[in-house]
């Protein structure tokens, strides 16, 4: 995908994976292939290389927005039963206390307290996807908590918030997973996992702004809201991002039944609304000729 002729970047709900899958090897990394590519092509969608990233995890939860502020952020390995040698891995991207303290005084600004912490680590939410769509870790990253409310207009308004760093240069991702529900992994998830993201989908692209914000905030109302989010640690990176993409209307650039039972999407919000060959979930009458593209099925 060629880049638009913008200078504004655009904004991205990611669904980024489990845990340190691209570190993986075997039967399972298979699973994860057309998420890679799909993060393997963000860069090409962009204006120009970000100065940095600003990740909002749904690994991360603080009583206040707290931002990552270390030059040198080291490594948080928040997950269980995975190979040794995944507790050994580094992605070694710097991050930015500059950039830190911007993000600081914009919330403060808004009325939000935020503080920094220049120990925090990158967990697997963001280190997960940043090592697919910067494999080189040459791009600075800083990292956003959530609030441990999770009230989805609070962090709604938090994206409002940080909305003109995408003038900065600064490229906004939410990282979480569009249906998270690790308890009821099977067969039985696929039909309200699919009813949940047609619903999400319907949210995200309604051209008006204030019908979505609106969709999002009352999100539980959804078809299978809580058995696809039985906490909403996930989905609530999806409501800064909404937050911070203002009237810009939103693209689906992911999305699949992986392993035949959960449904992942992921979204970008800008002026680009050309379809994705990555999106296995779009109707088909959103497809040229009525018919997804090979390579979305390959």
């Amino acid at each position: 995908m060629s880049r638009l002729n913008s200078t504004r970047m655009p904004v991205y709900f990611l669904s980024h994976g489990g845990g340190p899958w691209p570190y993986m090897s075997g039967p399972m990394r298979k699973h994860f292939d057309l998420l890679e590519r799909s993060l393997q092509d963000l860069p090409a969608q962009l204006p120009r290389t970000p100065k940095a990233v600003l990740v909002i995890s749904g690994h991360w939860e603080e009583s206040e927005v707290t931002i990552s502020s270390g030059s040198a952020p080291g490594m948080v390995f928040d997950y269980y039963g995975f190979p040794p040698e995944t507790y050994q891995i580094s992605y070694p991207a710097p991050g930015d206390p500059v950039l830190a303290e911007r993000v600081r005084q914009l919330l403060h600004r808004a009325g939000w307290p935020a503080r920094l912490d220049p120990e925090r680590g990158y967990d697997h939410g963001t280190f997960s996807m940043m090592k697919a769509i910067y494999p080189d870790a040459d791009v600075p990253v800083v990292q956003v908590s959530l609030k441990s409310s999770l009230d989805p207009a609070e962090h709604f308004a938090i994206g409002r918030a940080l909305a003109s760093l995408r003038d900065e240069g600064v490229l906004i991702v939410g990282s979480g997973l569009s249906s998270h529900n690790l308890s009821e992994r099977g067969p039985q998830m696929a039909a309200p996992s699919e009813a949940f993201d047609s619903w999400l989908r319907g949210a995200l692209l309604n051209p008006a702004s204030e019908v979505r914000r609106k969709a999002l905030e009352n999100w539980e109302q959804a078809p299978f809201a809580r058995l696809n989010h039985p906490r909403e640690d996930h989905l609530m990176p999806l409501m800064v991002v909404a937050g911070a993409a203002g009237d810009d209307p939103a693209t689906p650039i992911y999305g699949e039944l992986f392993m035949g039972y959960m449904t992942a999407s992921s979204f970008r919000f800008s002026e680009d609304t050309r379809p994705s060959r990555f999106d296995r979930l779009a109707a088909p009458a959103t497809q040229s000729g009525g018919a997804r593209p090979a390579s979305a099925t390959a």
